[in-house]
């Protein structure tokens, strides 16, 4: 128990933003290429994430925005995907910086990721939205709540437990 405590809360360290670090996107990491020009502060193109030299300074600041962007559209469509199979209808979808929650739910229908999410591999984000969108039925983590979820997702708890284990490793950023 302690060895898994002292995993869990080892700091995670900080992106350099040098030529060639690695940074994920849906679980994959892709290099981080510095470049003279281009129209947009960041992109991944051909694999690659390029930035801007002038960006260097906000480079955490690009990202961020970067991946918030990615979220929005990524996350809405997978709540899309789900929303009659789990006879949901949430009012909006938002991203933003959670803390330390991968998700939330709010009132009204409304559902909340972070911006993170999408630094997970695809099926563990997808899991995230499913668990979510359960949420909108029921607001506990009761029996009826695992029920919606493995209804919907039959293989979650693999994925539940991934997300426990290795979530911390796609922190830094």
């Amino acid at each position: 128990k302690l060895a898994e405590k002292d995993r869990l809360q080892r700091p995670v360290p900080r992106k350099a933003f040098v030529g060639g670090e690695g940074f994920l996107y849906l679980g994959r990491s892709h290099r981080l290429k510095l470049v003279a020009a281009q129209d947009v502060p960041l992109k991944l193109v051909g694999g690659r994430f390029c930035l801007r030299r002038d960006a260097l300074p906000a480079a955490r600041d690009e990202f961020v925005r970067w991946y918030a962007e990615r979220a929005k559209i990524w996350l809405s469509s997978r709540v899309n995907d789900y929303r009659s199979r789990m006879e949901v209808e949430p009012t909006t979808v938002k991203v933003q910086d959670l803390g330390y929650r991968w998700g939330s739910c709010g009132k009204g229908g409304s559902v909340y990721f972070h911006w993170k999410a999408v630094l997970l591999p695809a099926r563990i984000a997808e899991y995230v939205v499913v668990h979510e969108l359960a949420h909108l039925h029921e607001p506990h983590h009761t029996p009826g709540f695992w029920l919606r979820v493995e209804r919907a997702m039959p293989d979650y708890e693999r994925r539940k437990v991934w997300l426990a284990e290795h979530g911390i490793d796609v922190e830094g950023i």
